[in-house]
Parts: structure tokens; sequence; C-alpha cells
């Protein structure tokens, strides 16, 4: 997993999500989601077949999504958010090259 580049992009994101001063209850779900991005991400990649990884990174895409609304919602941090983009656009790109 050292050389994957999108996990190690959502283990970052995990890593400051989990260290942002937010009101507990978007805070107690930034956390869930934000951990969910990796769960489903080293999921996906222990899958055989396209169809179950892209399965698992569309998972994990919703869940980056559902993290963008809470940062949209209390925490305007032009850093985090720059990496959040930067990680939707490496899933999207995955998810992308498992269809077919």
């Amino acid at each position: 997993m050292k050389n994957f580049r999108t996990y190690n992009l959502a283990v970052l994101f995990y890593r400051k999500a989990t260290a942002m001063p937010l009101p507990r209850h978007l805070a107690d779900q930034l956390k869930r989601a934000a951990s969910s991005i990796v769960l489903n991400l080293a999921e996906g990649v222990g899958r055989e077949t396209r169809p179950d990884q892209r399965r698992f990174y569309s998972i994990a895409f919703g869940s980056l999504r559902e993290c963008q609304a809470i940062l949209d919602l209390s925490y305007p941090n032009t850093d985090t958010i720059e990496l959040l983009d930067k990680l939707a656009a490496h899933l999207y790109k995955l998810i992308q090259s498992r269809k077919g």
C-alpha cells in the first residue's frame, strides 16, 4: 500500500481531519467519513475483479463528498480543502480506470 498514492492521500487527509477543531457532532461524522475513505480504498485493493474494486472505490468517493460537505459547513481551511480536492481527482480517475 506504500506505493498507492490515493491511499496515502486518504491517510493524510484522515490525520488532518481528526485534528480539526469542529463541533462534536461534525467532528464525529468527519472522522467516520474520513476513515471510510481509507478503509474502502484498502478493501478495494484486496478485491480481484474490476467491478468489485470500482464498488469500493465508489463508496470511498461518496464518503469523500460527505467530508467536503462537512468542511463547507464549518472549516474553510484552504490547505485541507485543496488536499481533499486532490484526493477527489485521484479517486475519480481510479473509478474511471475500473470501468469496462
